[in-house]
């Protein structure tokens, strides 16, 4: 609860700082602010008492005569307001791309990271994060991993097509495939900087498509180098048929 009283040691202890702060109209025809003070106390207690409501902050300015409302307000859309955020879902990357082999290992790890935003919701200021927190990898061939909590991690060349991870997939023909990474990220909103509140549901976004072109390998005995014929099999500058 935000308690407009500012009381913060006792019932009839005013924190001095609500004096001090000053909270002006935000827009031209607005109204002023009232200092308050956050509060939390455990939903296991149906009234909590004055000694159950514990400061989570300190003075800050609420801008609306009926906290309560604008709060259960807030709480009902927020996820809708989540959910529109511009949330950048990050890029998948392969590993070795864009060719890989058929029957190897390629590597795939995902890159988003936590973001927050402020925005105004109901005339109230409004700060929101959104952090990974799951990951649904779609490798093109119609196989899927996930949801994982799983990034992935980039790994050095010389391990690309023999070292498995957690994120790892193996293409058993030849093509080219369309592989996207989906994260799904976990909320939290605070209102007029008081205590952060986890938003109930998840923003789901798709990385747009990685074309993954997987090619074959094949051996052969040559009597030479490419420097000593150019022409010789598997050289850049041999025909083929």
């Amino acid at each position: 609860m935000a308690d407009t009283h500012c009381r913060a040691d006792g019932p009839d202890t005013k924190d001095p700082g609500c004096d001090a702060l000053e909270c002006p109209a935000t827009t031209p025809a607005g109204e002023e602010g009232t200092p308050v003070i956050w509060k939390e106390a455990p939903k296991a207690i149906t009234n909590p008492g004055w000694t159950d409501w514990i400061p989570v902050s300190g003075p800050t300015c609420l801008y609306d005569p009926e906290p309560e409302n604008v709060l259960a307000d807030i709480a009902a859309r927020i996820l809708n307001d989540f959910r529109q955020l511009p949330v950048n879902p990050g890029n998948l990357e392969a590993q070795p791309f864009p060719h890989t082999l058929k029957g190897g290992l390629t590597n795939f790890y995902a890159t988003p990271g936590q973001q927050a935003f402020d925005v105004t919701i109901l005339g109230q200021e409004v700060h929101l994060t959104a952090t990974p927190t799951n990951y649904t990898y779609t490798f093109g061939d119609g196989t899927t991993l996930g949801p994982t909590p799983a990034a992935g991690y980039p790994i050095p060349e010389a391990e690309w097509l023999t070292t498995e991870t957690r994120t790892s997939h193996i293409y058993a023909e030849t093509g080219n495939y369309q592989a996207t990474v989906t994260t799904s990220f976990a909320g939290t909103y605070s209102v007029n900087n008081g205590p952060p509140l986890p938003i109930n549901g998840t923003l789901d976004i798709t990385t747009p498509p990685k074309t993954i072109q997987v090619w074959k390998t094949e051996k052969a005995l040559v009597a030479d180098t490419c420097q000593e014929n150019p022409n010789s099999w598997g050289c850049p500058g041999a025909e083929t048929g």
